[in-house]
């Protein structure tokens, strides 16, 4: 039977990062990801799908307005402009892209941990480590009742299809690429001061 990594035209295990991390294959994997929102099946959602959606397409015009300097993430951000500049849309949208996809990771890996925790309080426990602290109180509000709102985690294992094993061993390889990817952009943010006046 078909799962969701079936359906995703690139996997983040897919993505090549020997030489950093290639832009286009990672917004592919990324694409991919934000699908997997509506096998959560939460309107409340939407509003992560849209975030992530939205940052997407500042990485994707960076890149097809600069390929030469944009092809993998370090290239984009480094060429973009200095840290402190204020005009870096790209930089921006791929930080905040970063902390969407630590929240997602955050989330699914307390679900690979504990096979009796529900997405409810895994989502919620991932936002307050990531997302929380970057939000204002409208926004902190808004994701509260997407995260009161998900489904039962019966429900989501089965909407990602089957058999359970194989899903779970894909789960782990997507997972643990994802994983490896956050870490090391967020690295290379810090090291950098990329972040800086954004």
């Amino acid at each position: 039977m078909t799962t969701y990594f079936d359906t995703v035209s690139r996997s983040y295990a897919d993505v090549t990062t020997t030489d950093g991390i290639n832009t286009s294959e990672f917004l592919q994997a990324s694409e991919g990801l934000v699908k997997l929102f509506d096998i959560i099946g939460n309107p409340a959602f939407t509003v992560v799908q849209n975030d992530l959606n939205g940052n997407i397409k500042k990485v994707r015009t960076r890149l097809l307005a600069t390929p030469e300097v944009s092809s993998t993430l370090q290239d984009l951000v480094h060429h973009e402009g200095k840290p402190g500049d204020k005009k870096r849309p790209a930089t921006e949208g791929l930080m905040w892209l970063l902390r969407g996809l630590d929240f997602t990771a955050q989330a699914l890996r307390r679900l690979t941990r504990d096979p009796k925790e529900e997405l409810s309080p895994a989502f919620t426990n991932a936002y307050s480590q990531t997302l929380s602290k970057h939000h204002s109180f409208i926004v902190r509000g808004v994701f509260s009742v997407a995260m009161k709102a998900c489904p039962y985690r019966a429900e989501f294992y089965l909407k990602l299809g089957s058999p359970t094993d194989r899903v779970e061993a894909e789960l782990e390889k997507w997972l643990a690429a994802l994983e490896s990817i956050v870490t090391t952009m967020t690295k290379y943010y810090a090291d950098g001061n990329y972040g800086k006046g954004l």
